[in-house]
């Protein structure tokens, strides 16, 4: 089999069809034409064709990859469900995060403090559910500790001083009942996952007896 006609395709420049003994045989990203040295005049069998769309594959799942990392920074685990679910492979998702790794594009632990330091600085939550959401976005239980712990300290903060700012966005209702307020402050801040001895202090402070005098 000989490949008569690399052209051009008309609505992606970027990629090129490609003709085998004068009839459209498929897609191919130049790229991956320019690297594997393919011309017009090869010869080339069903392996080498095969071999052609596995590097295409890639190549398309790798450009799904950017585009999503230009959104939003992702760990590996959450990068790796996003290109499944777009119906590429658990091989060729492995080996795009991989390359993506290697060039410093994928990295947890820097991933980690930027969402730690996001959380700390504009949206005050507890290490609890700071840690578990790390752990759902794909991060190790090791490196989520680290990044809290790490921004803790830049940030000279610890999760009462948190607790304090996000409770200082909480406001009793007019005419409210003391317990009431407490209750509703409590269940505040425990969904923002501080821990018992943390809003029990922060509600003391926060709603102290004579407040409601």
């Amino acid at each position: 089999m000989k490949v008569t006609s690399l052209p051009p395709q008309k609505h992606d420049p970027d990629r090129l069809s490609v003709f085998i003994d004068g009839e459209f045989r498929m897609g191919l990203a130049a790229e991956v034409a320019s690297a594997a040295n393919l011309r017009v005049g090869d010869m080339v069998d069903e392996a080498r064709l095969a071999e052609l769309e596995r590097r295409d594959r890639t190549w398309q799942a790798r450009e799904a990859a950017l585009r999503l990392l230009t959104v939003r920074p992702r760990s590996a685990v959450e990068l790796a469900r996003r290109l499944r679910m777009k119906g590429y492979g658990p091989d060729v998702a492995e080996e795009v995060i991989g390359r993506l790794r290697a060039l410093g594009m994928i990295d947890d632990a820097a991933f980690a403090g930027m969402l730690a330091r996001d959380r700390v600085r504009l949206r005050p939550q507890g290490s609890r559910r700071l840690a578990n959401e790390l752990r759902q976005k794909g991060v190790d239980d090791e490196t989520a500790r680290a990044a809290i712990r790490e921004t803790m300290e830049a940030e000279e903060t610890d999760d009462r001083e948190l607790a304090r700012r996000a409770a200082a966005k909480w406001k009793p209702r007019a005419g409210e009942e003391r317990q009431s307020a407490r209750r509703r402050l409590h269940g505040f801040l425990a969904r923002r996952g501080f821990d018992g001895e943390t809003i029990r202090e922060v509600l003391d402070e926060t709603l102290p007896d004579d407040a409601f005098e």
